[in-house]
């Protein structure tokens, strides 16, 4: 009998994470999983306490300890995805939504260091281990990338428009090495962070006029990193009920 798949997730804690662990583990997936608080002992998922990797990756210095974590814990030096959801999108005072005015040098520093450079650092320090299942790549982008977002500031913007040419050319530079790289790029989810005001954004300029579900997220994660997608590199999936267009 082989050896389960093995997947790494970031930004694993709540909303998008917590439905791709729910939906890997029930496809027979061995699912680590990277957030920066401590493991929680209200986790529903089985091992998870064995899967969890805390680490914080504001701290690009650590991504290869990380790293080194993981591998120690991979059963036979194989990962065969590579989810990067970790994120994150600051506020001014009462959730306001942060503009460049009022983004200050160590904000810009942290929004990257998160949501985009560590993404390079992490995929590159676990290479080997990705050519060695010829693995996928599946980067978390968002709608806020390609259109000024009500809610989302531009350093999210700004790192998340990066984050999907890094997607382009990570596929370009990994491809010959049998490793995929794509990225998803959802809209108005209905996870605990949705901000005052979605509804009139749902209503406005959502075209199916709902909110998408997380576990819609998950499933197109999960086709992106299965054989049904061999084809798929380079591409950046829109997950926003027509929002976008």
């Amino acid at each position: 009998m082989s050896a389960p798949k093995c997947m790494l997730l970031t930004g694993a804690s709540r909303g998008i994470g917590h439905a791709t662990v729910k939906l890997f583990q029930s496809q027979g997936w061995n699912v680590y999983t990277v957030s920066r608080q401590p493991f929680a002992e209200q986790c529903p998922w089985p091992a998870g306490r064995e899967s969890h990797i805390q680490a914080d990756l504001t701290d690009l210095g650590g991504v290869a300890e990380l790293a080194d974590e993981l591998r120690r814990r991979l059963p036979d030096g194989c990962l065969h995805a590579l989810v990067n959801n970790a994120g994150i999108s600051p506020k001014g005072p009462g959730g306001k939504r942060l503009g460049m005015l009022d983004t200050d040098a160590a904000t810009w520093l942290q929004v990257l260091s998160v949501n985009l450079v560590s993404t390079a650092l992490l995929t590159r320090a676990l290479f080997a281990e990705l050519v060695a299942a010829r693995g996928s790549v599946v980067n978390v982008t968002s709608i806020a990338g390609t259109r000024v977002h009500p809610f989302a500031g531009p350093a999210y913007a700004c790192s998340k428009a990066a984050l999907a040419a890094l997607t382009r050319e990570m596929a370009h530079e990994l491809g010959p090495h049998g490793v995929r790289v794509n990225a998803i790029a959802p809209g108005e989810i209905d996870t605990s962070i949705l901000s005052p005001g979605t509804a009139e954004i749902v209503e406005r300029d959502i075209p199916l006029r709902r909110l998408g579900r997380p576990s819609e997220v998950a499933d197109t994660i999960y086709f992106l990193c299965s054989e049904a997608a061999a084809y798929t590199n380079g591409a950046e999936i829109h997950i926003n009920g027509g929002q976008h267009v």
